[in-house]
């Protein structure tokens, strides 16, 4: 985009300015930025000015004006849609394990760099699990923390819970809204595990492993 730039340069005393920088000043009154990295990155650094309260800005990636209230920024608009981004991923192989602890699914998890460190995050899950003899687990993880997990469960808490269907497999399906507070990159993930003995499958069945299933992992960051 013609107007982004990487910094706001402070001018000095007595500096001499040249044409380049006049037509950055003037070139549209607001600092343009590809994305909430660069804007990051563009102050404060050696020759370039200070983030304060009331600073403005144009993030052209998402086309949003923001400000900054001295502690984040916040969004002033537009404000037909508060949805910022999507992104999502699909696993269409089988997955198997035979862990007694919670190992990454492979091939389904999702990353999204938040706008705003106040965006909250809508997790959307479709995970085919099937289990052999015994139980099988799964937990919802953002980063290595685990979210949507259940609790004052004496025996265990986890995200879901399927138990010896060798012919079928359960949808773990759930709508989480989470709150990472973070403007860095953020990945969500699903994590399995089985009882001792016993096998645990995504997108696939004990009893009946040439019959597949298809899983998803949907994130959406809604702007405060």
């Amino acid at each position: 985009m013609a107007n982004e730039q990487t910094s706001v340069p402070l001018f000095v005393a007595a500096e001499v300015l040249t044409a380049a920088d006049m037509n950055l000043s003037a070139g549209t009154g607001v600092p343009v930025f590809s994305n909430s990295t660069t804007r990051d990155a563009g102050f404060g650094g050696a020759g370039e000015k200070v983030l304060a309260e009331g600073q403005l800005c144009y993030l052209s990636d998402s086309n949003i004006v923001q400000y900054y209230s001295g502690a984040s920024w916040a969004t002033v608009g537009p404000t037909t849609s508060k949805i910022a981004q999507v992104q999502t991923v699909s696993k269409a192989d089988a997955f198997s394990s035979t862990s007694t602890s919670y190992v990454d699914v492979t091939g389904l998890s999702v990353s999204i760099t938040p706008t705003l460190n106040t965006s909250t995050i809508l997790v959307m899950t479709g995970l085919a699990l099937s289990a052999g003899a015994s139980r099988g687990y799964s937990q919802l993880v953002r980063n290595s923390t685990n979210i949507a997990i259940s609790t004052g469960f004496a025996t265990s808490n986890q995200t879901s819970l399927t138990y010896a269907n060798n012919y079928m497999s359960q949808y773990v399906s759930i709508a989480y809204v989470d709150s990472p507070a973070t403007t860095s990159a953020t990945t969500y993930k699903f994590q399995v595990k089985a009882d001792s003995g016993t096998t645990v499958y995504v997108n696939a069945q004990a009893g009946a492993t040439a019959y597949g299933n298809f899983s998803t992992l949907t994130v959406m960051e809604i702007l405060a």
